[in-house]
């Protein structure tokens, strides 16, 4: 990371992938992409939850691909430039853990 904007990373290796996984709490790898599912009391906690995450992402200019139904939100997190998950995506996941 530079600043606040995170920079172009290379591809975790499955070891160092391991070692991420191991700091954050219940994300997991679905197809290739870091992956964790959100469930919040009503549809205003889980918006509020997606606005503090945007502002967040759009300040690391590196943002996820998710999913909102009424009070739950999937979080799925990919570097696509580098073709797989980077610290890039880690570091996003631990400041989307810090928003709850």
């Amino acid at each position: 990371m530079i600043g606040n904007q995170l920079v172009h990373c290379a591809v975790l290796s499955p070891d160092e992938l391991e070692r991420a996984l191991a700091r954050l709490n219940h994300w997991k790898i679905v197809d290739g992409k870091l992956y964790r599912h959100f469930e919040f009391t009503s549809f205003i906690a889980a918006f509020g939850f997606m606005t503090r995450v945007a502002l967040i992402a759009e300040t690391q200019g590196h943002h996820p691909e998710w999913f909102n139904v009424y009070n739950q939100v999937t979080v799925q997190l990919t570097t696509h430039d580098a073709g797989g998950i980077t610290m890039n995506d880690v570091t996003l996941a631990q400041s989307i853990d810090m928003q709850l």
